[in-house]
């Protein structure tokens, strides 16, 4: 049994050339880049707030077929892309923890190959304002020499919007979200079941990391996705586990419940909180009584509409608090300089030198998900999503 260590970098376009993929001491690594590398950083909120949007909206009780997951059509600039081979084709996938059908199709046509099985079944999946439909095929994945996955199912689209540079994503969300997908079916095995089952690894858990970008860059290297164990490199520290939710809708996805925040010393939210930890959100968001409650301990704080983001005046910068999530009985706090843009970082998302702006933002009316903690959190501290023992870990960033 091996451990499969996934590289990614910052968001956006996928790579004019991806690196092979190489294996030591038992672990897979595959490298992500993109060609685009000026992207449009404020777009990020659009899509951050489409996906928040079919989150709170779509539920298993509620139009199962055509459910949304994730991803819509404004992600592309914003996404973990890695080339994953299927059959006899390598195919460029978006890398996603909040859905979990793997299909290709969007870009590269999937030709089928000697380990390729028409099943016969229809698949469709609703993203948002991105979708896709199509015949569902069972074929072998490959995330590098020596790890394939067999019979692994496999959507194959015929119709895709929303997809424009990529050929589909490979899904590594619970199988829950499955769920009414595939005709003739209630459920599919996941990518990650289907490795553990085949002996591939030795548990049901991913491990992911992420490094804030240095300085006024707008990309790098700077993620490592684990599958089947995590990378006791990329934390100090123990590993603190919380359990999924019981609060719908935010159970269905890796939900888990904030029981306070605190705005140093002040207590903004007493009661337990039910959310969503997704690696595909760019900021952290709070329902708007807790984002009012939070932001009215900050003088003359104000909605720009210019970046999406809130300004903090200068006056108040100096005297910002940290700010700390309290999961599974542990604080995890962010620093003024954790959870305020870079200035260096500005300019990218539309601001003005020398304003502060807030990584925080207004999720609206949660109704079962009331907060999102997204790669603005994820960048400090190391998480893990545990399928087996239904729980998601942190742990302080190295």
């Amino acid at each position: 049994m091996v451990r499969l260590s996934l590289t990614f970098v910052a968001a956006a376009f996928i790579a004019s050339s991806l690196a092979a993929p190489t294996r030591t001491g038992g672990t897979v690594t595959l490298s992500f880049s993109r060609a685009n590398s000026d992207p449009d950083w404020s777009k990020a909120l659009s899509h951050d707030k489409a996906r928040a949007h079919h989150f709170t909206h779509h539920s298993k009780t509620n139009n199962l077929a055509a459910r949304a997951t994730s991803f819509p059509s404004t992600n592309e600039d914003f996404s973990y892309v890695s080339a994953v081979k299927v059959g006899s084709q390598t195919f460029n996938l978006i890398v996603d923890t909040g859905s979990s059908n793997t299909w290709v199709g969007a870009g590269t046509k999937y030709v089928k190959s000697s380990t390729g099985t028409n099943t016969g079944k229809s698949v469709s999946v609703s993203y948002g304002s991105g979708s896709f439909s199509g015949t569902e095929y069972t074929d072998t994945v490959s995330l590098g020499t020596g790890f394939a996955i067999t019979k692994q199912s496999i959507g194959v689209a015929s119709s895709a919007s929303g997809f424009n540079g990529v050929d589909g994503i490979i899904g590594f969300g619970p199988e829950d979200l499955t769920t009414g997908t595939v005709s003739g079916v209630s459920q599919v095995p996941t990518i990650v079941q289907n490795a553990y089952s085949q002996g591939l690894i030795s548990s049901q858990v991913l491990g992911v990391y992420f490094d804030p970008l240095s300085g006024g860059a707008t990309t790098a290297a700077n993620g490592e996705l684990t599958l089947g164990g995590v990378d006791s490199t990329k934390y100090t520290g123990a590993i603190t586990y919380t359990p999924i939710t019981s609060t719908s809708p935010a159970n269905e996805y890796w939900g888990i419940d904030i029981s306070t925040i605190t705005y140093g010393s002040t207590t903004v939210q007493s009661s337990s909180l039910p959310g969503i930890v997704d690696t595909g959100t760019t900021l952290i968001y709070l329902e708007t009584s807790v984002y009012t409650a939070f932001y009215s301990h900050i003088s003359g704080y104000k909605y720009d509409s210019n970046t999406g983001l809130v300004v903090i005046p200068a006056s108040s910068y100096s005297t910002l608090q940290n700010i700390s999530f309290t999961i599974g009985g542990k604080a995890f706090t962010l620093t003024p300089a954790q959870y305020i843009l870079p200035q260096a970082q500005v300019s990218a998302w539309g601001g003005t030198a020398g304003k502060y702006y807030s990584l925080i933002g207004d999720l609206g009316t949660g109704a079962g998900l009331d907060f999102i903690l997204g790669q603005k959190f994820l960048e400090n501290y190391y998480s893990i999503y545990d399928t087996t023992n239904s729980r998601v870990g942190f742990a302080t960033r190295a």
